[in-house]
């Protein structure tokens, strides 16, 4: 990892204070040695006080995330989470007084939530000036409550499709609040053991990638449908980083946009064109 970079250690909730200091202080080591120079830590947001904030300054933490997941009261309670509304509010102000970047985590498809409530926190979140946001999708992990409840039937999860769209809808939120740096949780580091094997759910290795390509979709159909022509081909410049999201995971967007618009896309990669952007020309019409 290069120095200037920053690692994450995980979460801190639940650790005592001594635990806390000895994986610190064993980070540390790593950053005298110059593999990078920051921290980010994650922590229940009843669990925040000002003696915590205080003492983490000390050791290059510079990102704190708060583990939200949603601001509604009652799936907060229903999840298990011994937190509210009200101390996720009175953590992150603190955590901002105290000169940290701030990050929450969201959950999408928790029991009972809907879109709506997801939504809803998305809003309330944007307004307490987050830096970052990590985006959750809920899969049902072996030997947790919640895998109890998906065999007696009391729990049903998201489809892939389902919490792809979901995720998307509160990406398009967070981003109408200009919170840009958001990002899906890699799902694949969940399931690297038999301790948080994922039993059910939208597990997918590539779901970020499913997100991402799902909302270049739409800006593609969006700018198709300016055209004043019944539009045959189109060619869309993007950054090369972006190429793979154009045509999508398997190239599924190319795919859907021949089936349901009957448009051909050819995709080149342009440096000139900023991350995020793309421009779009009509290669061909159809005749009358």
């Amino acid at each position: 990892m290069k120095a200037g970079s920053e690692i994450f250690i995980g979460s801190i909730t639940g650790l005592t204070k001594e635990n806390i200091i000895k994986l610190l202080e064993e980070t540390n080591r790593d950053i005298l040695h110059k593999r990078f120079n920051k921290i980010k830590l994650s922590i229940a947001p009843n669990a925040v006080d000002k003696e915590l904030v205080k003492m983490l300054k000390k050791y290059n933490v510079s990102t704190i995330e708060l583990e939200t997941q949603s601001t509604n009261d009652y799936i907060l309670n229903r999840c298990g989470y011994k937190y509210n509304r009200l101390d996720i509010k009175k953590s992150a102000k603190l955590v901002k007084r105290r000169g940290y970047n701030l990050s929450f985590q969201v959950g999408v498809g928790l029991p009972d939530s809907t879109k709506f409530d997801e939504l809803n926190t998305a809003r309330e979140l944007s307004k307490l000036r987050p830096n970052r946001i990590r985006i959750y999708p809920m899969v049902v992990m072996k030997n947790t409550q919640l895998a109890q409840e998906f065999k007696e039937g009391r729990y049903e999860p998201l489809t892939v499709n389902q919490a792809v769209e979901r995720c998307k809808e509160v990406v398009y939120e967070f981003n109408r609040r200009h919170i840009k740096q958001i990002s899906i949780v890699k799902q694949n580091e969940l399931n690297k053991s038999k301790e948080t094997e994922i039993i059910a759910g939208p597990y997918h290795e590539e779901f970020g990638q499913l997100v991402t390509d799902s909302i270049w979709y739409d800006s593609i159909v969006d700018k198709i449908k300016k055209f004043n022509v019944k539009v045959r081909k189109v060619k869309i410049e993007v950054n090369p980083k972006e190429l793979p999201n154009i045509t999508g995971y398997k190239k599924e967007n190319a795919e859907k946009l021949k089936e349901l618009y009957d448009v051909e896309i050819k995709v080149e990669g342009n440096p000139d064109i900023k991350i995020g952007k793309s421009k779009m020309s009509v290669e061909e019409v159809y005749s009358n």
